[in-house]
């Protein structure tokens, strides 16, 4: 089970390509209502956010170069620096996934060091692309580079719901090889159950777009 309220381990994601604003503000709401962590949505939404969360403590994450991190650096880094002007508080940036593949330690440590230096953030390795070897390899990278956090996927995550025990491998060979950092879990996962496993792993933070439902499920067991 959770070892803290369940809403505060919760970054209620909004990333839907069409969403509308009045599908933000929204988001945003429920957000204020169950008191989560966060609201991550996509770059233009980051100014109309931070506008809603305006002292409510919650943290606007922004979710930077989607779905593979094929930008190139210059353009990563002028999109987290106007994501920091719009004010968000945190980046969740997407490791070139390419670069992994063709294992450019040098270069991916290069660019997550500058974007790290921006503000604070939480890099997104796609777990579910990589073997344990570069899930390992990754890890240990994004711990060097000054993120606060290794992430697993995006709403892109190629594991399916019922892999979810294959995520929670992901999750311990990240915090065996990141150590100190915090570890965010996101993908497929809808349920209290989901999350509870994903805790159980070692997450410390929940990406999910169904907050609400987990915290209608979660007050039943209060």
């Amino acid at each position: 089970m959770a070892k803290k309220p369940v809403n505060k381990y919760i970054d209620h994601t909004n990333i839907k390509l069409g969403a509308k604003k009045e599908d933000i503000v929204k988001t945003c709401r429920e957000a204020e209502e169950y008191k989560f962590r966060g609201v991550c949505i996509r770059p233009k939404w980051v100014g109309a956010v931070a506008k809603e969360l305006k002292r409510t403590g919650i943290k606007v994450v922004v979710l930077i170069d989607d779905p593979i991190g094929l930008s190139e650096h210059r353009e990563r880094v002028k999109m987290c620096k106007k994501a920091k002007a719009d004010g968000a508080n945190e980046l969740d940036v997407v490791v070139s996934l390419p670069d992994v593949k063709m294992e450019k330690w040098e270069k991916i440590e290069k660019d997550l060091k500058e974007i790290c230096r921006i503000r604070p953030t939480k890099v997104i390795i796609g777990s579910g692309y990589l073997t344990d070897e570069e899930i390992a390899k990754v890890s240990s990278i994004v711990k060097t580079a000054g993120a606060i956090c290794v992430k697993t996927a995006t709403e892109k995550d190629p594991l399916e719901n019922r892999e979810l025990a294959e995520k929670a491998k992901h999750l311990k060979i990240m915090r065996k090889n990141a150590p100190g950092l915090l570890i965010k879990a996101s993908g497929k996962i809808r349920s209290l159950k989901d999350l509870n496993q994903m805790v159980k792993a070692g997450a410390d933070i929940i990406g999910t777009s169904q907050g609400v439902k987990i915290m209608k499920e979660s007050k039943k067991y209060v």
